[in-house]
């Protein structure tokens, strides 16, 4: 028998599952209802645009579409989200440059590897996209959390941790946050606070990661601006994909920033997996420009605002007092905070059990706290799913909680 664990580097010791990706495979067991995943919802797939759109490009493009690509993307896609991006108000500087990616976290892997050294200052949102920590955590990134209220990160309290950390002699590298419909917890970040944010970034010399994948995906009117709109410095690189508002099996993202960056993560991309797919970009950009995402958002939006408000009337009914949730503008998530004492970590095998699933709250915080929080997806299920996987929901954690004061 082959030991192969001594075959393997030091380096895999820093690998972390996703809670995600493992909730994911416990949802075999029939009748399960999950909320635990951040999966649009398959109806939203422009299946019959997609399929003419990728007909035509093999047979009409074949000799470029099957071919090798450049690293940083076929200029036809890349020149399609550029003006995808300006349509929706994405302000791209003269100085910036974009490269294509296998999706947003492709993008997140590779902004980690060429900015973060081991003990390098990474503020992030508390609590926070998951998979992001995971890759800065890989690379030996110290974090610091900033809590968030209905209107984002706390900028007051941002800036009183720059002010101890600069006292300390410690330099902030860079912030990273998703400011519009956040993962996990849904809110959006003020116009004010984004301003202030960049001025902070400006005074304390660090960047920001503005990673957006829900930006169109907003369906209550709220006057906000992207970070890299905002920008005026160069300070913000964006992140974008294709994952929400077109198909996430396309595996197509981008970043966007300054050309300096871009050119680093180009090279190192040449050493992880060459370029994005060919012939996904090339179907992407006929798309981009067709206007397919632009016609699609509507039912889109539609569907996802009558999603969430179901999910937001059932909580009402069923969740035991004492709980409290967020009520996001868009995106595809509602947070819960559940009386002190309910562990949902501990709890989440017995709610399999009761045929629901969803995503413990304290794998987004990276202080480890947030113990009685969950993560709801809305975008997935049906709305019969919802209403009764909340009723599910809500039943074993009464009666949790009262077995707890009994």
């Amino acid at each position: 028998m082959v030991d192969y664990m001594k075959f393997l580097s030091k380096d895999v010791e820093k690998l972390e599952a996703s809670d995600v990706r493992e909730i994911l495979k416990l949802l075999e067991k029939p009748g399960v209802i999950s909320f635990a995943g951040g999966l649009p919802d398959p109806s939203t797939f422009p299946r019959e645009e997609l399929a003419e759109i990728a007909r035509s490009v093999i047979l009409e493009k074949g000799k470029a579409a099957l071919q090798y690509a450049p690293s940083r993307g076929v200029r036809e896609f890349i020149d399609a989200v550029k003006r995808f991006m300006e349509r929706h108000g994405v302000y791209i500087r003269g100085e910036d440059a974009i490269i294509a990616t296998v999706g947003s976290q492709e993008a997140l892997y590779m902004l980690s590897e060429v900015l973060i050294d081991p003990g390098d200052v990474v503020i992030v949102e508390k609590p926070t996209y998951l998979a992001a920590v995971q890759v800065f955590r890989k690379r030996g990134a110290r974090f610091e959390p900033i809590e968030l209220d209905e209107d984002g990160m706390r900028v007051d309290l941002l800036e009183e941790r720059l002010k101890r950390l600069a006292s300390e002699g410690k330099r902030v590298k860079l912030v990273y946050l998703v400011p519009t419909c956040q993962n996990p917890t849904g809110v959006t970040m003020s116009y004010e606070r984004r301003k202030y944010l960049l001025e902070l970034a400006s005074r304390y010399d660090f960047l920001v990661i503005e990673d957006d994948p829900y930006g169109l995906i907003t369906f209550e009117e709220r006057s906000v601006q992207p970070l890299k709109t905002l920008d005026r410095e160069g300070r913000v690189v964006y992140l974008g994909s294709l994952s929400k508002v077109l198909a996430p099996g396309l595996r197509l993202g981008w970043a966007a920033g300054p050309e300096e960056i871009i050119s680093v993560i180009e090279k190192l991309k040449q050493h992880v997996n060459l370029h994005a797919s060919t012939l996904t970009q090339y179907i992407a950009a006929k798309a981009l420009d067709g206007g397919i995402v632009e016609r699609n958002l509507a039912r889109v939006r539609e569907l996802y605002r009558m999603k969430r408000d179901v999910m937001l009337e059932a909580l009402e009914e069923y969740f035991p007092r004492g709980s409290r949730w967020t009520r996001p503008i868009g995106g595809l998530f509602i947070f819960v905070w559940l009386p002190e004492g309910v562990d949902t970590r501990a709890l989440l095998p017995k709610a399999i059990e009761r045929g629901v699933a969803y995503v413990p709250g304290s794998a987004f915080y990276v202080d480890g706290s947030g113990v009685n929080t969950m993560r709801l997806n809305y975008s997935y299920p049906s709305v019969e799913e919802i209403r009764e996987g909340i009723k599910r929901l809500g039943r074993l954690l009464r009666e949790e909680l009262e077995g707890k004061t009994g």
